[in-house]
């Protein structure tokens, strides 16, 4: 068995016996991994705290080269991820990270950069920025690291955006983006600006530490959420559960 030691955060946990659970975390060396943690149900657990939910941590575990399950043999929590009792859609936010990194992660298939993003995103949703904000960058480098992100820039035609220019739309089942002469009945009904482009170019573009990108106006966000939803649910053949829950 080959000893493999990561940082990794908890993205799901269920109960294999009265003792222990099978924890999945999604790792930056090594993407998704499940692990049986020994002991974890125990009250005195070796693990203590360091694998609940969203916590992030530094983990040793052993790979089987058997179809059997890894087993985590360390966990040592770098920090715990806190909503406020107020910030019921931070909570929730934090939940729609975890479901995203689990629907559309590969076992054993690494994402550094997505790794980094859901940190940073959970790290933000525990402050007083608007969360709504967070989640959308998140989904973003979600899109671009699984090489789904459509192109903002021109028409499938060639036909580049500018600011000023007519309304455009986006075929989410092809995630390009179409002019009006282009236009395909499957695409997007919600028509797209060249200001609501030039925001999603420049959210895409940026680092996702930095702190200086400005608010989305509230009218382009009820342009760009349902957007969002509709590409990422198209990728996962269904509305993902937990945005059910958060209030945009």
């Amino acid at each position: 068995m080959d000893r493999n030691k990561t940082e990794g955060i908890v993205i799901r946990q269920v109960d294999f016996s009265e003792t222990s659970r099978v924890v999945t975390f999604f790792t930056r060396d090594y993407g998704r991994i499940s692990v049986l943690a020994k002991g974890a149900r125990r009250l005195k657990s070796a693990f203590e705290a360091a694998i609940d939910l969203l916590t992030r941590c530094q983990i040793v575990f052993l790979h089987k080269s058997t179809s059997s399950l890894d087993i985590l043999t360390e966990a040592k929590l770098v920090n715990r991820f806190r909503a406020e009792s107020h910030q019921v859609n931070a909570y929730y936010a934090g939940l729609y990270v975890a479901e995203l990194l689990q629907s559309l992660s590969e076992e054993f298939d690494p994402y550094p950069r997505w790794y980094d993003a859901a940190v940073v995103t959970l790290s933000r949703l525990q402050s007083d920025a608007d969360f709504r904000q967070a989640v959308i960058r998140f989904e973003l480098v979600t899109l671009a690291e699984l090489g789904l992100l459509p192109e903002f820039e021109q028409c499938q035609c060639g036909r580049p955006v500018e600011e000023n220019s007519e309304r455009w739309s986006l075929w989410i089942q092809q995630g390009v983006l179409l002019c009006s002469q282009c236009r395909h009945h499957e695409a997007s009904a919600r028509p797209l600006t060249g200001e609501v482009l030039s925001t999603l170019r420049r959210l895409s573009h940026s680092d996702m530490a930095d702190e200086t990108i400005p608010p989305i106006p509230d009218i382009q966000l009820r342009i760009i959420r349902p957007l969002l939803t509709a590409l990422i649910s198209n990728i996962i053949d269904r509305r993902p559960k937990m945005l059910a829950y958060l209030k945009f």
